[in-house]
């Protein structure tokens, strides 16, 4: 089977198929990405990766409207031109698998009539429903809510080329248009249990730096014996070694940001230091924003919200270590006492269930994504997403007797394996595209 996947960020969800079916062996296999990622991220061994040039964004007299859409064309044609050159060369793929959300499916349709294409639904944006309207502390105008409309043109114009789509939850599958409902299949991208497993005997050693609150992970079996020399004023004292003897209190998003429910963790610190001052905070993730409104002049949420808590918090049991490696972040998930993720109703995040896997306690806010997975007092914890004091009160029954949740940390893992176990979602994604390759779903001629 010849398989074109395209994303702009690739390999982006299609990491573990790819990897699959190239071990599976008997496929030729394309990916097709932006160039810059690319070469951020590196190639994977046998897999053939091209990359086309950054588009253009939008103009300066382009209506804020059409920002998104404008750049959607401009990547559309780039990625036409693209695929124009691998018809050139003779390569015509079996079945085509993308991600339509930045206008890279636009003109694949054009460029191949006859190619079955199947399309990976992430999200679909309404004006007042989901993540729109939930946080009435970042209100939206009406201005931004007609945007809103505007916003999902593109992806409802790759929709309506593509023959079958894939979602990774049923809530996120709800988002959409009914007139893809019969031709779309529930298969989670899958995580992976066997690497993402608890280890009660797992270490974490971070590395104080000067800056207070900053702390940077060492490699895996690093410590305070045997750390590399410190840079003339960058540490502060010997590196920290964490394990599940400890207090630990864990939070990670992608970006530290309101769609991730940052404010409300950071509002929560100071009482939660007051209850437990034995605790380490240990945060991950980098200071950009992914979801949320940018905040003017380059301020980020989190230098805004360690502002506020000024005073309030003993930074040195507090660790921002921004983005880390992933064998840290398992080892991470492995020591928490208490792993808390809050998110706007919105995509679900693989760190939570990843978390779930290697037996992570959650305290999870109680909003649509989650409960599609998380049932309270069965396989994890839910308080609501803005209510500080019941996220305290949670977080310190969880402290004070962390056996009395040994079950729910059991329970969460088996729930993963149970559904999101990576070797089942991939069969049922390979078969997918076998199906639609051999004409099993309807394709245009």
């Amino acid at each position: 089977m010849k398989i074109l996947f395209i994303h702009q960020n690739f390999p982006g969800q299609y990491l573990h198929l790819v990897q699959h079916l190239r071990a599976v062996g008997g496929h030729e296999i394309i990916g097709l990405g932006e160039a810059e990622n690319i070469k951020r991220r590196g190639t994977l061994y046998g897999i053939t990766t091209i990359g086309y040039p950054a588009p253009e964004g939008a103009g300066e007299k382009t209506h804020h409207y059409l920002h998104s859409t404008e750049a959607a064309v401009r990547r559309g044609q780039t990625v036409a031109r693209a695929l124009l050159n691998l018809r050139e060369k003779g390569f015509v793929p079996d079945v085509i698998s993308l991600h339509p959300g930045w206008g890279e499916g636009l003109f694949v349709r054009d460029i191949f009539p006859a190619v079955p294409i199947l399309m990976f639904c992430e999200f679909f944006f309404h004006a007042e429903e989901a993540d729109m309207q939930f946080d009435p502390e970042f209100p939206t105008s009406i201005d931004w809510q007609l945007s809103v409309r505007i916003r999902n043109a593109p992806q409802l114009l790759s929709l309506a080329s593509a023959d079958a789509f894939i979602c990774p939850t049923q809530w996120q599958a709800s988002r959409y248009p009914g007139f893809i409902r019969d031709r779309l299949r529930l298969i989670h991208d899958g995580i992976d249990t066997g690497y993402m497993h608890p280890d009660a005997s797992a270490t974490l050693a971070l590395q104080p730096l000067k800056t207070p609150g900053e702390s940077r992970v060492l490699a895996p079996g690093l410590d305070k014996k045997n750390a590399p020399a410190p840079e003339e004023g960058e540490y502060a004292g010997p590196p920290l070694v964490l394990s599940r003897k400890d207090r630990v209190v864990t939070y990670m998003a992608r970006n530290l940001e309101p769609y991730r429910g940052f404010h409300v963790f950071m509002r929560t610190l100071p009482e939660i230091q007051k209850k437990h001052p034995d605790a380490h905070v240990l945060v991950v993730g980098a200071d950009g924003v992914s979801y949320s409104p940018a905040l003017p002049n380059g301020e980020t949420y989190k230098a805004r919200y360690l502002a506020e808590a000024a005073g309030k918090v003993d930074l040195s049991r507090v660790h921002f270590l921004g983005r880390i490696p992933y064998i840290s972040l398992r080892a991470l998930f492995r020591i928490s006492s208490a792993h808390i993720y809050l998110t706007y109703p919105f995509v679900l995040s693989w760190s939570m269930l990843e978390a779930m896997s290697c037996e992570s306690l959650l305290i999870a806010s109680r909003t649509s994504p989650v409960e599609e997975v998380l049932v309270h007092g069965k396989n994890g914890l839910m308080v609501d997403f803005f209510n500080r004091d019941e996220l305290l009160a949670t977080l310190d029954a969880v402290l004070n007797k962390p056996r009395d949740f040994d079950h729910l940390r059991r329970a969460a893992r088996e729930t993963v394996l149970a559904r999101f176990a990576l070797g089942s979602c991939l069969a049922k994604q390979a078969d997918l595209l076998q199906k639609l390759a051999d004409g099993g779903l309807p394709a245009r001629a």
